[in-house]
């Protein structure tokens, strides 16, 4: 292969994880349109492969095959670091990790997370959740954080606190798609704590009890989001416009939570297109004019 080929391959690569990004990162995408060149390829390329190993485990799939599927994603991984991998994902992965430098042990931490998906249902306690947090979501920060660059080694433990705020915002929203999964990340320690039970939670009922758990649950994702805003000043103007937009549009779900005075049972809480482009445009504005 030449290197005109081999250059072309890496381009229809990003061109797949492009078109993934953008037709099912609702939210994210948003954020990702704000990053330079190569930048933006990069973070679509690390998207698309936890899109890739969180639709392994979530699928409808026997577990022998979901296992299968994960342990398939690990020697694509490792094919992708020595430059070996074949397919459009993987070959934009693998131009990103030689790009960027970014550490494997970030990727294999997300394949170790959501192969807790299949080994745990339940968590007893919020340490016991934050692990698994950071497994399938700080890991993804992370590698985030390599693509966009920086000097101060704070920098990680905030990219690591974002990435647990985002996980548990997504938990919070999706308590009713888990429970459909017999999963429940909310730790049963806190459960018991408030008054309610897994039962009421699988039977989606709303009561005081569960406005109260919920009200914690929201209220300890906003403190990591506070964590997460002290990235925005180690970073770039485009990469800390594009963590801004995102946790904004995250928060905006938060806010929504609480509209609904906490039933996210009956529908699924979200923030309208209108609402994210006008967060988008908004930090966009200060990237470019420098404020």
């Amino acid at each position: 292969m030449t290197a005109v080929e081999a250059r072309h391959g890496v381009a229809d690569g990003y061109a797949y994880c492009r078109d993934l990004t953008r037709r099912e990162a609702r939210n994210f995408y948003y954020g990702f349109m704000l990053l330079p060149e190569p930048k933006r390829s990069a973070i679509y390329a690390a998207y698309a492969f936890a899109r890739l190993a969180d639709d392994t485990v979530d699928s409808a799939r026997p577990r022998d095959e979901k296992l299968a599927g994960l342990a398939e994603l690990r020697r694509n991984l490792d094919a992708s670091a020595k430059g070996s991998a074949s397919g459009p994902l993987w070959t934009a992965l693998a131009d990103t990790i030689q790009r960027f430098n970014v550490p494997l042990e970030h990727l294999g931490e997300l394949l170790d997370g959501c192969q807790m998906d299949l080994d745990i249902g339940r968590y007893e306690s919020w340490d016991d959740a934050r692990r698994y947090c950071h497994a399938v979501a700080s890991s993804v920060g992370l590698v985030s954080l390599e693509i966009f660059g920086y000097s101060d080694q704070s920098a990680r433990r905030h990219a690591a606190d974002l990435g647990i705020a985002l996980q548990l915002t997504n938990i919070l929203r999706d308590l009713r798609e888990d429970a459909e999964r017999d999963r429940i990340y909310i730790p049963l320690d806190e459960i018991r704590r408030f008054g309610y039970s897994p039962e009421e939670l699988f039977a989606g009922v709303v009561n005081d009890a569960f406005r109260r758990l919920m009200a914690h649950q929201v209220a300890r994702a906003r403190e990591c989001y506070g964590g997460a805003r002290r990235l925005l000043p180690l970073l770039d103007r485009r990469s800390a416009a594009c963590c801004a937009v995102m946790q904004d549009i995250y928060s905006g779900v938060l806010d929504e939570i609480e509209r609904r005075d906490y039933d996210v049972f009956s529908e699924r809480a979200s923030v309208g297109k209108a609402r994210k482009l006008a967060i988008t445009a908004r930090y966009w504005a200060k990237a470019s004019l420098g404020r």
